[in-house]
């Protein structure tokens, strides 16, 4: 499956950025969805997961109650919509696949299939 994020951008604090994840290849049904991020010289972060068939969510605890994941099978499509952007939401984020399966994973290793990534900037 190959991946495509898009929707990042400059945003103050306390906006909103709703990021999409397009997948081509195969139906995105077939997997669970994560979405990860990266900031200027850290480590790639998990955000946020969903199950295939979007009963399962998983947030990270820096992002719970600001952002929420959603997906659209019909149009292969994931979703991040971020609200109350702060400053350290700064970063590159990813969206990334891995095989469906009962448990949502949440470390980076586990996920085959990556997007390229797309910069959300927050300024003061």
């Amino acid at each position: 499956v190959q991946l495509q994020a898009s929707g990042g951008g400059l945003v103050q604090a306390g906006g909103s950025l709703r990021l999409s994840c397009a997948a081509s290849g195969r139906t995105l049904s077939s997997y669970n969805m994560g979405w990860f991020r990266q900031a200027p010289g850290k480590e790639r972060e998990f955000v946020s997961a969903i199950s295939w068939g979007s009963a399962i969510k998983n947030y990270a605890d820096s992002v719970k109650g600001r952002f929420t994941i959603s997906r659209d099978n019909a149009k292969n499509t994931v979703y991040l919509q971020m609200n109350s952007l702060k400053l350290e939401d700064t970063a590159v984020y990813y969206c990334a696949a891995t095989p469906r399966s009962p448990r949502l994973r949440v470390d980076l290793v586990e996920y085959q299939w990556w997007g390229q990534g797309t910069q959300v900037t927050v300024s003061s």
